[in-house]
């Protein structure tokens, strides 16, 4: 059986478990500027640079996939959310994008498959692809509104060579998340599209739209269901949501994105909002209650955390779901569904 096929029978048996945050487990560690440089000799200050650690230290980022795992993850992500040619640019590490992706692919890949071989119980891994810090739909200049710093086939190339690596890594899936452009996802997915092409295998693509306000929309302006309508012809193997809020202000997105995709349900909540500090107090059982909600009504297929989220947090979110039912995929009824910045169904 595929990757695809053996995710899609487990979730059929039971919710399984996303990992959480590598953000904020990386900085618990302190970690200094030579911790992040490394033996590289790059011209920029890496400090910051997350991506960069699973070549100079990459037993940090062992360490913290290893506790997911054994926090009980079924899925773990690869380290690799700025790790493309436009973000690593910040650090003068634009060169190294393929090594970071294969060997961040190759780590999670060794894991997974030692956890599996332990228990028998299949673990998969995500390659994760963020959305750069460049927009395709919005201006970056308030005074010339038509203003893009990258096009299209631009991104596309960007999303593209990442993507390659990840598989060349091992990844079982490629992951688009924290969409906060969708048109931005759609060079994602035909970044993915035109890998599977090249290679002629199946890449099976996760997407995961990020909220940037309560009423339901992202960067871009779309809702939650115009989103689902605009990225369903890539036939994702989960759709959902991550970041952007916590659990309780998710609760009504993730019941309309329930209703009406006719997919896995992939959902993976911050720890509550931040403080006036930055940091995220949401204790772990606070969060799996939230979200054990979603599952008892049957909304959910597999569930994890974002920013603030730790081992911790997994953990608890696993017991809390280990004998919730997961949720049925639904089988709408044949219409045409298009997206502007709202959902439009014809009648």
């Amino acid at each position: 059986m595929s990757a695809r096929d053996h995710l899609l029978a487990a979730a059929s048996e039971r919710v399984l478990i996303f990992d959480g945050a590598f953000g904020t487990q990386i900085q618990n560690r302190k970690l200094t500027e030579a911790d992040y440089a490394g033996e590289l000799g790059l011209s920029a200050d890496q400090k910051g640079n997350n991506d960069i650690l699973v070549l100079t230290r990459p037993d940090v980022i062992g360490d913290i996939t290893r506790a997911y795992l054994d926090a009980g993850s079924d899925v773990v992500s690869t380290n690799t959310f700025s790790a493309n040619r436009i973000s690593q640019a910040d650090y003068a590490a634009e060169g190294l994008v393929r090594d970071i992706n294969v060997a961040s692919g190759k780590l999670a890949r060794a894991l997974a498959d030692e956890y599996a071989a332990k228990d028998g119980k299949p673990r998969f891994v995500a390659g994760a692809i963020g959305p750069t810090n460049k927009t395709l739909s919005l201006s970056p200049d308030v005074e010339d509104p038509g203003y893009r710093e990258i096009d299209f086939d631009e991104l596309v190339a960007v999303y593209k060579e990442q993507a390659a690596a990840l598989v060349e890594g091992g990844v079982d899936f490629i992951l688009i998340e924290t969409v906060f452009d969708t048109l931005n996802a759609k060079a994602g997915i035909m970044a993915v599209k035109q890998l599977e092409r090249d290679t002629g295998r199946d890449i099976p693509l996760m997407i995961s739209m990020t909220l940037t306000d309560l009423s339901g929309r992202n960067l871009s302006g779309h809702t939650v269901e115009a989103f689902w309508y605009a990225v369903r012809h890539a036939k994702p193997l989960t759709i959902g949501l991550n970041c952007s809020f916590g659990a309780e202000q998710l609760r009504p997105h993730v019941k309309v994105l329930s209703q009406i995709a006719d997919t896995l349900l992939m959902i993976y909540p911050n720890a509550g909002l931040p403080n006036e500090l930055g940091e995220y107090d949401e204790l772990p059982d606070t969060t799996a209650g939230l979200v054990k909600d979603w599952a008892d009504h049957g909304q959910v297929n597999i569930l994890g955390g974002c920013c603030g989220s730790s081992p911790a947090h997994i953990a608890a979110i696993a017991k809390a779901v280990a004998t919730s039912t997961p949720r049925k995929v639904p089988s709408p009824e044949p219409a045409m569904r298009l997206a502007g910045l709202e959902a439009f169904i014809a009648a």
